[in-house]
């Protein structure tokens, strides 16, 4: 008697979606979400709380110490923030021209010397050293140093059209300190970019000017966003250092205070106007790591 062979089940196929969509989400993901919900919000109410209990802790303890009223005076005090606000904010405004400016050549520098540092085939040799000794310079001298060798040192040289304002000076210091950072954040992308897609696009007859431009470029844009976005953040910083050149900002402005007054509340100014301008780019970083992350995990939903 012959043996009936067994079938197999039959996979329970999903009813068609109108549109060709994904389908809708099974009861089971439906039950996570709502904990993962209830758990962000138990979360949140704790967090809020625990912070709250900190905070006044901590102003108790601060404002209760013997040495509170003269750290307050020196630090603190309203009418000094009051009388030193106008003049930081104008100093102000030239932090900001610095770092547009700035920012977008950076930018530009960066990008020119990572495409450089990626260049193939040995003819291409020399470009390649030339920008990994930038870099490799650039990336180890301290900013502070740069300032003083290219604010102070191109102005002694007293050649036929150099610039000697503060402000172009100090402008190109951070260009080239952080144009060898930002370089490096580029080339990571580039090469992050799996060598199959320029042997597809290199199959399609795309030059190698066209493979990185249309190919290559778009993907390691969206995979280093984040990393640049906190150099920018750092950059917000560092454009204060300018006041070391001569430049009136926001930190030389709040020098000038405090030298009048021997009182340190203007610096406490300057320092939270320059917090206030990077927290946004900060949150805005996170945002955007965070949206990467979910854009990968995305496809691991019920």
């Amino acid at each position: 008697m012959a043996l009936r062979r067994r079938r197999r089940p039959r996979p329970v196929l999903s009813a068609p979606v109108p549109g060709g969509g994904l389908p809708p989400p099974s009861e089971l993901e439906l039950g996570r979400r709502a904990w993962r919900r209830r758990r962000a919000r138990r979360s949140t109410l704790v967090a809020l709380a625990s912070t709250l209990v900190f905070a006044v802790v901590a102003y108790v303890a601060v404002t209760s110490s013997p040495g509170w009223p003269r750290v307050q005076a020196t630090f603190f005090s309203p009418s000094a923030a009051l009388e030193s606000l106008p003049d930081i904010a104008r100093g102000l405004v030239v932090n900001l021209q610095v770092l547009v400016v700035g920012g977008l050549l950076v930018l530009v520098a960066g990008l020119g010397t990572a495409a450089l540092r990626t260049l193939r085939g040995p003819a291409w040799a020399p470009l390649r050293i030339l920008a990994t000794v930038y870099v490799d310079l650039f990336r180890g001298v301290p900013l502070i140093i740069v300032l003083y060798l290219v604010g102070f040192g191109f102005p002694a040289l007293g050649l036929q059209g150099v610039p000697t304002s503060p402000f172009v000076l100090g402008t190109a210091a951070i260009v080239l300190v952080y144009s060898a950072y930002v370089a490096e954040v580029f080339r990571a992308g580039i090469e992050s970019v799996h060598p199959s897609q320029r042997a597809a696009a290199r199959s399609l007859g795309l030059t190698h000017r066209q493979t990185m431009r249309i190919v290559v470029l778009p993907q390691a844009l969206r995979t280093v966003t984040p990393a640049l976005l906190n150099d920018f953040v750092a950059l917000q910083k560092d454009v204060g250092l300018i006041s070391v050149l001569g430049a009136i900002d926001a930190v030389r402005s709040a020098q000038i205070q405090v030298g009048q007054t021997f009182n340190f509340t203007p610096y406490v100014v300057a320092g939270l106007l320059f917090v206030l301008l990077a927290v946004p780019s900060a949150r805005l970083a996170d945002a955007v790591t965070a949206r990467a992350r979910r854009r990968q995990q995305s496809g691991s939903l019920l």
